[in-house]
């Protein structure tokens, strides 16, 4: 059984855990072409995670090599039939869903957490997703979690004068965090660099 350390502490992005290395035989099995992604599962408090989240996912899985159904196109259509979120969505059958759309694959994506905590002078901005993806027979394919956090570093120096600055960082993240770029950040390691990454699509064009 293998084991990869995974550290990221660049001062300010911060993830460090223990992950095995996943059979990824199922996933090969399926060899899925098309992924359609529905709207997440929201477990914190933000109502507009779910939003945001849903519109950093297709670019990844399209560079991994694979089509995406457009997501604002599935969330309309999934809308018309009384599916408004994706808790209620994880109700319907996965070859009912699947069948809809035409899909090989359907990728569910759960909230973890989407905040800002402050701490003294810092404010350490997290998120955390939970990620499966099932075969169009309902069959699980791929699954990961990912967590990510980000804390400003104080460019201020030392002294009153730095603690100040620090303050007023931390104050202006806790106000108004940027949570963009952690979960980006978080799908490009999980689909595209990470030690359980996706095997690379049908459409997947190899660098020169």
């Amino acid at each position: 059984m293998k084991y990869l350390i995974v550290c990221l502490s660049a001062l300010s992005l911060i993830g460090c855990a223990n992950i095995q290395k996943k059979d990824m035989s199922a996933f090969n099995a399926a060899a899925p072409r098309s992924i359609l992604v529905v709207p997440v599962v929201n477990k914190t408090l933000d109502v507009d995670a779910p939003v945001y989240v849903l519109t950093t996912l297709p670019i990844p899985l399209a560079n991994k090599g694979y089509y995406v159904f457009p997501v604002n196109t599935t969330k309309y259509i999934l809308e018309q039939e009384g599916l408004y979120e994706g808790d209620r969505i994880l109700t319907i059958p996965v070859p009912t869903l699947a069948k809809m759309f035409g899909a090989d694959a359907i990728l569910y994506v759960t909230i973890k957490r989407w905040d800002a905590q402050y701490a003294f002078i810092a404010t350490t901005v997290t998120v955390e997703f939970d990620y499966k993806m099932v075969s169009a027979d309902g069959t699980v394919i791929w699954e990961e979690n990912k967590k990510m956090a980000y804390s400003p570093q104080n460019s201020g120096g030392g002294g009153l004068g730095g603690l100040i600055a620090a303050a007023i960082s931390a104050a202006i993240t806790r106000a108004a965090p940027n949570y963009m770029p952690l979960a980006q950040s978080a799908h490009q390691q999980v689909f595209l660099m990470g030690p359980n990454q996706l095997p690379d699509g049908p459409y997947n064009i190899p660098a020169k």
